[in-house]
């Protein structure tokens, strides 16, 4: 089993060479068992539309086959994918939503000034087409639906720290991720980050996100916001919940 990457027509798709076993925590999300997940750029200003409608449109018009399908406002040529051992990554990021979360005292874009100093452009935030980060990951092994969905944690938890490295912020209000598995009678129970697969979707992830990033807000010209306020769109969750023993 392999996985390949294709970018055709604003539609990046990762395919496995054998019908795999899917979860997507995007648009008709779940588990399914199809050869490919997409990840369809849209433009800016796009509608509200018939999402299934619109994927199904968008995979026929680049001449790709059914399956899960997620949905960014990041230009496809920004793609940029990463592979190491049985794991294989297609990964599209763009902050212009950023979703923050204080903790305590302390913001997450408290030193947001200092850890975008690597991805540079414009200052003038508001002005970003939408973007959201988006992953697409696959590995060549076998795993229950319980450690495909540990496989999904692992990642969303990868995701979120190349973020934080890099912008600040620990997602966007609209991240979602698809990962698939080698379909087998028996597979691995487990996929956490002390795993061969575990370990290696951190890596990847972590790459392909970055490179992204970097191809984004230096290729493009815009800048990380530097806070919330500054960005054209955006969240923070401060209300507090109470806290008490079980």
């Amino acid at each position: 089993m392999a996985y390949s990457t294709d970018l055709r027509a604003g539609v990046g798709r990762l395919r496995s060479d054998e019908r795999a076993r899917w979860l997507s925590s995007g648009w008709r999300g779940g588990f399914t068992e199809t050869r490919a997940a997409y990840n369809v750029s849209v433009p800016d200003g796009w509608p509200e539309v018939d999402l299934d409608a619109y994927g199904a449109e968008r995979r026929e018009r680049a001449g790709f086959e059914d399956g899960p399908t997620l949905f960014t406002g990041v230009d496809a040529r920004h793609a940029r994918c990463a592979r190491l051992g049985p794991v294989t990554c297609l990964a599209t990021a763009g902050v212009s939503n950023p979703a923050a979360l204080p903790v305590g005292e302390a913001t997450p874009t408290d030193d947001a000034d200092t850890a975008v100093d690597s991805v540079e452009g414009s200052s003038d935030s508001s002005r970003e087409p939408p973007g959201t980060v988006n992953v697409l990951l696959g590995t060549t092994t076998a795993l229950t639906d319980g450690a495909l969905a540990g496989l999904l944690g692992v990642a969303v938890e990868a995701k979120t720290a190349t973020l934080l490295a890099t912008t600040g912020f620990p997602g966007t209000t609209t991240d979602a991720a698809v990962v698939g598995c080698r379909v087998r009678e028996t597979p691995d129970p487990f996929a956490g980050s002390a795993t061969e697969v575990g370990g290696a979707a951190r890596a990847c992830v972590r790459e392909a996100v970055r490179a992204s990033l970097d191809s984004r807000y230096s290729e493009d010209g815009w800048a990380v916001p530097g806070s919330v306020e500054a960005a054209k769109y955006g969240l923070s969750t401060t209300a507090r919940a109470d806290v008490f023993v079980p």
